[in-house]
């Protein structure tokens, strides 16, 4: 084991102890929340390098697998602590905060830090269309439980079996998507950077089971931890529960995908850089979501639904679409990442009044 991966350990550790230690006594709610914030922050860094080391010994293809299952682990258990907590707005808003985060916010600082660094870069369009593609129908997919409750249809009054329907549908469309992507057209399927593509499993086989799990625990205790500190932070700041999932939270439980995509556009490894950011917002709109939706009528709290206010489907909708149409062309510049930035503070800066 690498001495990095040794201090990440040994400090996600202490930082967890520390929060357990602060969740428990009279300790102000804004610093334990910032506390709690971090600890997740490390934690989903740890849950993300385990993955790593486990899937190198298993290929790329499923790599990609264990990533979707594995890679949004902490922002799962927030999303479950939330919604027992009964802040369902909360976790819409994170949910699509995190799509919003990693389809503009990180994907044009990629974009801005990759390309003024190695100047214009391209990539292989075939996979990112597709998954920009699949964007589009989740996007329409959530839009149609939102208009039949906001223009009252008829089947508002089923818009629980609705929203159980539309989940259904979304999770067989991931599973198939996840098929193809294995065994579908190569092209689809962007090759490893030549210094990923050889066995780079520098930690043992039982030693990555170990931490996979310990992490994964430990996700669940940080999370309920941040959540409980999340509302009492909140009103202490003047923070609305809108921009509080939105922003905070949806930052906070993709850590590693933000990370890991600004740092391969770093190193002119645009194909790859493209390929994590686009399939984490891919990951929330069809598995993520729709599983926490099933999810949400067995844990007791409130329960999620796809219905949006008017402002979050279009925040979606303007991300699924802006997206979509810088990938087409398999090539970006550093003033593309420049405008997805500015959207993205001008989408925050509408929520921050709520």
């Amino acid at each position: 084991m690498k001495k990095k991966d040794l201090f990440l350990i040994i400090g996600a550790l202490i930082v967890t102890a520390i929060t357990g230690f602060a969740a428990h006594s009279e300790i102000n709610s804004v610093l334990l929340f910032l506390i709690a914030a971090f600890a997740l922050v490390l934690v989903a860094m740890i849950v993300g390098k385990a993955t790593e080391q486990l899937g190198s010994r298993m290929g790329p293809a499923a790599t990609g697998v264990l990533q979707s299952a594995l890679g949004n682990l902490p922002e799962l258990f927030v999303c479950i602590f939330a919604l027992r907590a009964g802040l369902d707005t909360v976790v819409k808003s994170a949910l699509i905060g995190s799509i919003l985060g990693n389809s503009v916010l990180v994907f044009g600082m990629a974009i801005l830090l990759g390309g003024l660094k190695n100047g214009r870069q391209y990539f292989h369009s075939e996979a990112p269309k597709m998954n920009s593609v699949l964007m589009i129908l989740a996007f329409a997919a959530m839009a149609v439980p939102t208009l039949t409750f906001y223009l009252h249809t008829p089947a508002e009054s089923h818009i629980n079996m609705l929203d159980i329907l539309v989940a259904v549908v979304l999770i067989v469309v991931f599973s198939t998507s996840l098929i193809f992507s294995i065994k579908g057209d190569k092209s689809l399927r962007p090759d490893k950077p030549e210094d990923e593509r050889e066995n780079h499993s520098d930690w043992s086989l039982t030693l990555t089971l170990i931490i996979l799990a310990s992490s994964g625990l430990g996700a669940a205790f940080v999370s309920d931890w941040f959540v409980d500190a999340l509302k009492p932070a909140m009103d202490s700041l003047g923070i609305n529960d809108v921009f509080a999932g939105l922003i905070v939270v949806a930052i906070a439980g993709n850590a590693i995908e933000n990370l890991v995509g600004i740092q391969l556009a770093l190193k002119n490894k645009a194909d790859y850089a493209v390929s994590v950011i686009m399939n984490s917002s891919l990951q929330i709109a069809l598995f993520l979501y729709p599983i926490l939706i099933i999810l949400s009528f067995f844990l007791g709290g409130a329960v999620l639904s796809f219905v949006l206010s008017p402002l979050l489907l279009a925040a979606f909708a303007l991300a699924v679409i802006v997206s979509a149409f810088i990938v087409f062309d398999g090539e970006s510049i550093w003033l593309e990442g420049v405008a997805l930035i500015g959207l993205y503070i001008i989408i925050a800066a509408a929520f921050w009044w709520g």
